[in-house]
Formats: structure tokens, C-alpha cells, sequence
């Protein structure tokens, strides 16, 4: 049977541009992976993989118009497979309850908690009493300070518990993210961390660690506060020297970039060593008349870079950025265009294929959102004569360009994530972003040059000016009236229709390009009508929210900060957890009660509370941390852990109770059954 004469012409027309899809097919596999409710069994693996090697030798017998079209779904099998190989991979055990005792281990990260207490994370842990012990688990310290060493053998006592699962249904689930990390357990300990055995030299992972932190102490033993933790995060990734004041500045005037290291940092660190190297070569006559200097200077800038992926610790952002500037570079030695999409899909490609589990993560959805819409719209404006522009305007324009496009790319990813818009982005990334490659960047070369010989305290000094200017800039920005707008979290086929419609119009070619604004469209119109659960229970029973004419009314103003805090977050919501608290009905006791539909929500938080409970009705929903029994709807601390946390919803039949675990499913990270979908019914 022909193919239709216009889709076999619109497929041929895109001969010579299709390797930029390459990644989306993959990174469509891996999100239908994690969109699944079940885990996949060794059948659908090898359905999978049979599905692979069908489709490509399907491409390969019957090459024509509609070939690409299999090795497409080849690609998206693959996709499948990838992901379920390295969730499997990385499978280590999970803590099944929360414990309480003496913990030992060797510290292997160090960084702050969301609370701003300094947080540990060890492997070869030892646990008492304790048969699977996680690979990995990682303690928040709220007790007395102590110097910590990566690779020292430490112990302490401490509670642990397995990770938490979604705040709320549907919502992130740090659960998974653990599960990737092999963190089987978190916590916190109040007391002393004692050294149990000096630091080794172990592998060259752990070694690698301790040069990082190592560089860290010495940057901020020259740039004490807030400076030196900037300075150290952008050096070596090391982000545990920053308090939470900063960084929330940084975050609401969009300057959070600049924290991590990714392609702007990456991108000047090369440019500066390329320049640095080619100029200092040129200076010598016999060298640059015999050796082609821009070549040199492009292995040594990508030595460089490497140098620094290394310190960095290596995430997602990092990864591509160095993927990306590493294509650049070997470019220049073959003489080649430096930046394209083939590039970009390339390094897309390399971190799916290392990490699957990337894609969820909005570091990587921002990174390559960005960095393919700048490549897309300065490749499209390539032909422009930009000479007639004043040499002054070049530079300017230049900036105001790309960070406008940058700041539209990322702009919905960041709010469907941070539930967050920053108006004001872009006035302070034009005079915050300058600075960071003219002074910082240069200075933090210089003094990595100076370094070995102990002179690098005034190269230091002026990084540290440059980086005082951009804390003073995210400072001031933050203080606008409207800095940080909130946004109500979008449905899940929100971002992934936003992503098929951008990606559509930047690498299709041709007229039918513009078809990806339908997409585009549907998504926003989508978010505009997102629609919050009418109430919220955590999983631990200990705070229920309900939605109310004037916002998100919670059931108590302190405990459960951190489930609280999301939940107003996702409302689109600015009051804090003592503001949303003051919204409940006012004259209750220990019990709080809120109708619904017709019914009652009733939390029963303590033991106090469920002494003087006096009952409730058929209909009614009791959310309480002890046992109890009613004629009612009752979840306990119990159910709660088999259930986790809850949404609820009107309904045809009556209040709907969705539960986290339904949403989620049985995955490999998400043990035990998950239970069917409930109604409340109303009284006939």
C-alpha cells in the first residue's frame, strides 16, 4: 500500500534533519516508562527489545519516506527498556520502618537541607539490629557542629525512616528520586558526629570529593559569608557554604543560574582558557608561525573543561554542558561548525543513555530547554547582517537576545515546577550576567593558575566583588513589589504538550513547523483551568489542608512545614503555614473539623484529640494519628503508610478519596499493593 503523496513529501522534505529527533523518541520511551502504574515484567522487556530490533530492520530493508518513522519507534522501545535497565541497576535495598539507634558510615556528600542545617550522606552503612541495610542514608545534623571529612568513617545516633513519598497525589515523588541515588533512608540526628575512622584515599571518586571540598574551605577561608559559598558553588559545586536568605534571593530574581554550574559557566571557563591560551601562543612568533595555535588552545580549553566537570560533581546541567562545549571544541579541530542541534541532541542523548532518570528533573528539562532554543533562534538569525549595528549595540543586543530567549524557554518549566514566574528575570540576569564573565570567571582562572603557588588571595578577592555585586542585585530585585508571582501547579499532560509544541517548531522545517503552536496553545489553556483538590491529608496524618474562599486552610500553624509549604506552593498560594492555619473556622478544640459536600473532614491529630473523639457519621472522612473506629470513613496512621498521602475531590458519587499510592502505582520503588479507587457516598 502507497503512503499518501503529501506525507511522503513532508517526510523527505525532512531528510538531512532528523538526528535532532533522535532524543525526543528516546525521552518519550522513558517518560512512558515512568508514566506506567505497574512495573514492567521480563515480557515487556523483551516485547520491548524485539520491538528494537523489528523496527530498525524494518528501516533498514524498506528505506524510504516513512523509514524514519520506524527507526522512531525503535528509538522509543529503546527508550523503555533503557529506563527499566537502570532502575533495576541501581535497585539497592530500601529501610521498610523508622528506626532509632546508632548509626555508622562514611561520609561520600555533603550539603544544606531545605531548614539550612548541614546534611551528610554515607554508604557502607551500619545499622543495629537492621538485616537490609540501605546502600545509602543521609542525616540532616541539628546537633552540636563538628569539622566532617568526605571519606571519614563517622557514627552517630540518629532516626531514620524510609523516603518519603509525594506530598500530595501526583505530586513529586522523592520517593523515586531516592530510589535513583540508592538512598534508602533519611533523617536527622541531635547529637555529636563522631569520628569512628580517619578518611582513606579509596577510590578516585572519593578522592576527587575530598580536592573538591578541600578548594571549597580554601575559598572560603578568603571569602567568609554568604561570598564564599557562592564562590565554592561555582567553583566546585559545592553549594553547603550558601544560606537559604541568599539563595531564595537568587531564585526570586532568576539569578539561580548562576548558582549551578552549567553552560554559562562551562561556556565562559572554555572561553576564557581558549582565548587565554590563544593569545599567549600568538605572542611567541615561532611557535604561532609553526603550530596551529587555535587548535592547541581548543585542546587545552577542552582539558580544562574536563578539569572541571570533575569538581563540579558532575550533574545534569553540568554534564551537558560539557558535552555541549566539548562538541565545540573538537569542532575547531576538525574545522567544523561549533554549535548546532546536532550537538545539542547529541549531548541529549549521552545523558539519557548514562542517566533515563534525568528527564524528569528540572534541571535537565531547563538546561536543554534553553540551550535549544538559543541554538535554534541564533541559527535562524545566522543570516542577518549585523553590521550595520553599531559596534557598542553588538555586544548588547547580543545579551538582551539570549537572555530573553533563555528566560522564555525556561520560564514554564520553572513555574510548573518552583510554582513560581520572576518578572524581573531579565533585567537582573542583563546586569548580574555580564559580570559573571568578564570578573568572576576570569578571576576564578587566575586564581586556579595562582593556586599551587598560594597566591591566589587577590584573584579571589575580585571574584569575590563580582559575586557581592550579583548577591546585591538578586537582594534588590527580590525586594520588588511582584518578584516572584505564583503560579498553580499545571496537570501532568501540561509539560509534555508544551515540549512537543516548542520542540515541533524549532526542529521541524518548513511551513507545517508552525502546527506545533496548536499544542503550545492546548497546554496553556490547560493550565489555566488547573483545578486544586478541594482537600490534602498528609501521610502521616498530622496535617490536613482545605481549600476556602480565602486560600488553602490548614489544620495547624506549626509541624509538617515542609508537606505544608508544597501544598500552598502548588495553590498558587504566597501565605505562609501560620497565615493559611488562621483561615480555619475559628472556636474548635483539639479536634478540627471542616464540612464538605455535605460531609465532615475531621482530623484527630494526637492521642489528646482522640481521647475526647466522640464519633462522626456515615459520610464523613476522620483523619486521625491513632487507631480508631467509627461508622465513618477512617484513616489512620496505619492505612495512612499503605496509602500515603491523600486528595480529595466532589464528585457525582460523593467526596472521591485519591490516594498517592493509586497514582503512583506498584513500581519497583513504590513496594506493596496499591489499593482501588474509594468513594464516600453521600446518605440516600
Amino acid at each position: 500500500m502507497r503512503e499518501p503523496a503529501w506525507v511522503e513529501t513532508a517526510l523527505w522534505g525532512q531528510r538531512g534533519y532528523l538526528f535532532p529527533w533522535a532524543p525526543v523518541c528516546v525521552a518519550a520511551g522513558i517518560g512512558v516508562y515512568f508514566a506506567l502504574r505497574s512495573e514492567p515484567g521480563l515480557v515487556v522487556y523483551t516485547a520491548m527489545a524485539g520491538f528494537v530490533l523489528f523496527f530498525s530492520i524494518l528501516a533498514y530493508l524498506r528505506p524510504g519516506a516513512f523509514s524514519p518513522l520506524a527507526v522512531a519507534l525503535a528509538l522509543m522501545a529503546g527508550g523503555v527498556c533503557l529506563a527499566g535497565v537502570r532502575a533495576h541497576m541501581v535497585a539497592a535495598p530500601t529501610l521498610g520502618f523508622r528506626y532509632y539507634g546508632p548509626i555508622e558510615g562514611r561520609i561520600v556528600a555533603l550539603d544544606r537541607s531545605a531548614s539550612d542545617a548541614p546534611r551528610m550522606t554515607l554508604d557502607r552503612v551500619v545499622l543495629r539490629d537492621v538485616r537490609d541495610v540501605p546502600a545509602r542514608v543521609r542525616l540532616s545534623l541539628h546537633g552540636p557542629q563538628t569539622d566532617l571529612v568526605p571519606g571519614q568513617r563517622v557514627m552517630t545516633t540518629g532516626h531514620l525512616s524510609p523516603p518519603q513519598g509525594p506530598a500530595e497525589p501526583g505530586g513529586f515523588d522523592f520517593r523515586r528520586h531516592a530510589w535513583f541515588q540508592s538512598l534508602g533512608a533519611v533523617g536527622y540526628t541531635r547529637v555529636a558526629v563522631l569520628t569512628a575512622a580517619p578518611a582513606e584515599p579509596g577510590e578516585w571518586a572519593m578522592r576527587i570529593f575530598a580536592l573538591r571540598m578541600a578548594i571549597s574551605a580554601r575559598i572560603r577561608a578568603h571569602l567568609p559569608g554568604d561570598t564564599g559559598g557562592f564562590a565554592a558553588a561555582v567553583t566546585t559545586g559545592d553549594r553547603s557554604g550558601i544560606g537559604q536568605a541568599p539563595l531564595a534571593a537568587l531564585r526570586a530574581s532568576n539569578l539561580a543560574h548562576l548558582l549551578a554550574i552549567s553552560g554559562l559557566h562551562m561556556g565562559l571557563l572554555a572561553g576564557v582558557v581558549f582565548s587565554g591560551l590563544r593569545i599567549g601562543l600568538a605572542w611567541i612568533p615561532w611557535i604561532a608561525l609553526r603550530w596551529p595555535i587555535r587548535k592547541v588552545a581548543a585542546v587545552g580549553a577542552l582539558l580544562a573543561a574536563a578539569g572541571y566537570l570533575a569538581l563540579s560533581g558532575g550533574n545534569v546541567a553540568t554534564e551537558r554542558a560539557f558535552i555541549m562545549v566539548a562538541m565545540a571544541l573538537i569542532a575547531v579541530l576538525f574545522d567544523r561548525r561549533a554549535l548546532s542541534l546536532r550537538a545539542v541532541a547529541l549531548a541529549a542523548l549521552i545523558v539519557l543513555a548514562l542517566r533515563p532518570e534525568a528527564l524528569l528533573s528540572p534541571g535537565f528539562q531547563m538546561s536543554f530547554a534553553a540551550t535549544t532554543a538559543l541554538v535554534a533562534v541564533f541559527t535562524a538569525l545566522r543570516g542577518l547582517d549585523s553590521a550595520r549595528l553599531p559596534k557598542w549595540v553588538r555586544p548588547v543586543s547580543g545579551l538582551v537576545l539570549s537572555s530573553a530567549v533563555a528566560g522564555l524557554a525556561t520560564a514554564p518549566v520553572a513555574a510548573a515546577h518552583f510554582n513560581a514566574l520572576a518578572p524581573y528575570g531579565l533585567v537582573a540576569n542583563l546586569v548580574s550576567v555580564p559580570v559573571m564573565g568578564t570578573i568572576v570567571v576570569p578571576a576564578a582562572v587566575i586564581a586556579a593558575c595562582l593556586a599551587p603557588f598560594g597566591l591566589e588571595g587577590l584573584p579571589l578577592q575580585v571574584m569575590g566583588l563580582g559575586l557581592d555585586w550579583i548577591l546585591a542585585v538578586a537582594t534588590e530585585v527580590a525586594s520588588w513589589e511582584g518578584a516572584r508571582r505564583p503560579v498553580v501547579a499545571p496537570g501532568h499532560a501540561v509539560l509534555p504538550m508544551l515540549a512537543l509544541g516548542t520542540l515541533w517548531i524549532m526542529l521541524w522545517q518548513g511551513r507545517l513547523r508552525w502546527a506545533g503552536a496548536v499544542p503550545v496553545v492546548l497546554a496553556f489553556g490547560l493550565w489555566s483551568q488547573a483545578d486544586r483538590p478541594v482537600a490534602l491529608v498528609a501521610d502521616t496524618g498530622g496535617l490536613v489542608g482545605v481549600m476556602t474562599d480565602q486560600g488553602r486552610a490548614l489544620s495547624k500553624p506549626r509541624g509538617a512545614g515542609f508537606v505544608a509549604g508544597i501544598w500552598l506552593e502548588n495553590d498558587g498560594d504566597l501565605a505562609d503555614q501560620a497565615r493559611a492555619a488562621a483561615r480555619w473556622p475559628e472556636g474548635e478544640g483539639l479536634i478540627r473539623t471542616m464540612s464538605l459536600q455535605g460531609h465532615a473532614l475531621i482530623h484527630v491529630p494526637g492521642k489528646r484529640a482522640a481521647r475526647v473523639f466522640t464519633g462522626c457519621a456515615p459520610g464523613d472522612i476522620v483523619i486521625s494519628t491513632e487507631t480508631l473506629t467509627a461508622p465513618c470513613e477512617v484513616f489512620d496512621l496505619r492505612r495512612l503508610d499503605d496509602t500515603g498521602s491523600l486528595s480529595i475531590h466532589p464528585g457525582p458519587q460523593g467526596l472521591q478519596v485519591v490516594t498517592a499510592r493509586e497514582v503512583s502505582g506498584q513500581r519497583i520503588w513504590t513496594p506493596g499493593p496499591a489499593p482501588a479507587r474509594r468513594y464516600v457516598k453521600r446518605d440516600q
